[in-house]
């Protein structure tokens, strides 16, 4: 697994001791400035301490010295749930998966990869392929941070401290948007750190290496994903009362809380992959519903391709049926920009038979080379 990750991460990255407490950073950065860029649906009612709920979210930012820190605030609902970020510095020097311990954090990040949390050194999942060395002042360094957890709680930046803030890398032209289930959400995609069956529902999940990020990287695309794990689109699992057509216009969809500005993300397409929680429905009524989810993306996206998935997971039964209400759903639509795809076999080798890394490579593959045919990338 060790090596497996190490050619994962290394392969679909495109991101090209403060423990020992050396404090070298001359000066603060707030979470406003310019220099820090984010993607995903971020909340900046408080500009100072933006917050973003949803999987996928992601921050980078570059710094010049031999190390910055970065203060992070962590919702713990419950005081005891806390979300997993990736942290990745550089290309190959550091890739970290980690969950936050408190509800501030402050992460170390050093010029040679190295991140401690909290004064603690963590363990990279990843060895660099460059030689060890130490960390040089007069070296630019790439920061980035994704929210690998779906919206068990909310996440702030408070600010970075570091002797000199750059501009990021350009974020890509191109711009996808994946709305969603648990699949989506990378839920039980990633036992590198506790095993299926153990810790927490949300222990095994990683928004960054779901298939709906690394479609995005594929095509050189940003992405920004509304998913919750269990949705449906006209029933949920697991007791859920809400349903995507209820919340996808949240900031918080789990929580059915805030409005967000679509203005501020305008996708070249739309990925729709749900049906999964909904199972086998009266077909009037389920493609009803989703003929309305779809005209209701065009409200608010008004140029956008839409695009109807299959579900990865799916069974033949399953399938079967989908297929049927999408072909009847991207018809009925009336909108020459709305299609359908579907994915060539089930994918279940992950937890609670969800697609697990692996799949979710394979998942990414099929939908990278419809997307581009369709969007001519």
């Amino acid at each position: 697994m060790k090596h497996f990750l190490h050619f994962l991460l290394a392969t679909l990255t495109t991101v090209t001791g403060f423990g020992q407490s050396q404090h070298s950073e001359r000066q603060s950065f707030d979470a406003d400035n310019p220099m820090i860029e984010y993607m995903g649906r971020v909340d900046f009612a408080s500009p100072k301490m933006p917050r973003f709920w949803n999987p996928g979210v992601t921050v980078r930012f570059r710094f010049g010295g031999a190390q910055c820190r970065v203060i992070l605030h962590d919702q713990v609902p419950d005081d005891n749930v806390h979300n997993y970020i990736i942290i990745m510095v550089g290309g190959d020097l550091g890739v970290y998966r980690v969950k936050l311990a408190g509800q501030t954090d402050t992460l170390t990040i050093l010029g040679n990869g190295k991140v401690f949390m909290d004064g603690q050194v963590l363990k990279s999942l990843v060895q660099s392929s460059s030689p060890a060395r130490k960390p040089e002042t007069h070296v630019e360094h790439l920061v980035t941070i994704c929210k690998a957890t779906e919206g068990i709680g909310w996440i702030e930046l408070e600010g970075v401290y570091a002797d000199a803030l750059l501009p990021a890398p350009a974020l890509p032209d191109r711009k996808i948007e994946f709305v969603g289930n648990s699949i989506t959400c990378g839920f039980g995609n990633d036992t590198s750190g506790i095993p299926c069956g153990q810790g927490e529902w949300f222990d095994q999940e990683n928004a960054w290496l779901s298939y709906a990020p690394v479609t995005a990287r594929a095509l050189k695309a940003q992405w920004q994903l509304t998913a919750v794990s269990g949705i449906g689109l006209i029933h949920s699992c697991c007791k859920m009362a809400i349903t995507m057509p209820d919340v996808f216009d949240r900031m918080d969809p789990r929580g059915n809380r805030g409005t967000w500005d679509f203005k501020a993300y305008q996708p070249d397409v739309v990925t729709v992959c749900l049906g999964q929680n909904d199972g086998i429905q009266d077909s009037v009524t389920f493609c009803s519903a989703y003929v309305k989810f779809v005209h209701h993306l065009r409200t608010v996206y008004p140029r956008a391709r839409i695009v109807l998935l299959s579900s990865p997971m799916a069974n033949a039964e399953l399938k079967r049926e989908l297929t049927r209400y999408l072909d009847a759903v991207a018809g009925a639509a009336g909108d020459p920009l709305v299609s359908d795809f579907f994915f060539s076999k089930q994918w279940t080798h992950g937890c609670a038979s969800h697609p697990d890394l692996r799949d979710d490579i394979e998942i990414a593959g099929e939908l990278t080379n419809y997307l581009k045919r369709l969007m001519g990338w």
